[in-house]
């Protein structure tokens, strides 16, 4: 089934379609949340979390302002930096032992090819430097946009246009390929 047969039974709220909705999305955005939270368990739930989000919110969605995926995974990736943000995480972080952290980078690193099923990556790697730094930054990594100025020495204004323009340079690629 496509993604145009599938959203008219979604905006019914129709149980099959969902499922299929899940089964469609699911690996890919589980691969958003896991690669900023670094823990499969929390993935999952934050996953759950999600897609029930997604359930409840997709009167909101607007085909003309993008596409179902993009909109999806704004609200995977939004759920996985509250998640992140939340004290009650954060805490747990503190708790971890020190046998935990070979785990947690051996992890990364097997998600790092994992990032993104569609393949998102191979385009940001064609854009600028600059761009390329900005976009790990702030979608792979979960940095703000405060956070990411922080950490490469650039007034916030300058982290907003340079994201803008690096997204809209972005856009451009998917759009000739």
């Amino acid at each position: 089934m496509t993604q145009e047969e599938l959203l008219p039974l979604i905006y019914k709220k129709d149980n099959k379609a969902f499922t299929l909705l899940y089964d469609m999305y699911a690996k890919s955005l589980f691969g958003i949340i896991a690669t900023l939270l670094k823990n499969p368990e929390d993935a999952q739930d934050v996953l759950q979390e999600a897609f029930i989000k997604i359930w409840k919110n997709i009167d909101t969605y607007d085909e003309n302002k993008g596409r179902l995926y993009s909109w999806m995974a704004t609200i995977a990736r939004n759920c996985a930096l509250d998640k992140l943000r939340s004290k009650g995480f954060s805490t747990s972080l503190k708790n971890i032992s020190v046998d935990n952290f070979v785990h947690l980078l051996d992890d990364q690193t097997r998600m790092n090819g994992k990032i993104d099923t569609i393949g998102i990556q191979e385009f940001v790697k064609k854009l600028k430097p600059r761009c390329i730094k900005l976009i790990d930054l702030l979608f792979f990594k979960g940095f703000t946009q405060q956070e990411a100025s922080d950490e490469l020495e650039m007034p916030l204004g300058s982290v907003k246009t340079h994201n803008r323009n690096c997204i809209s340079e972005l856009r451009n690629l998917l759009h000739v390929s």
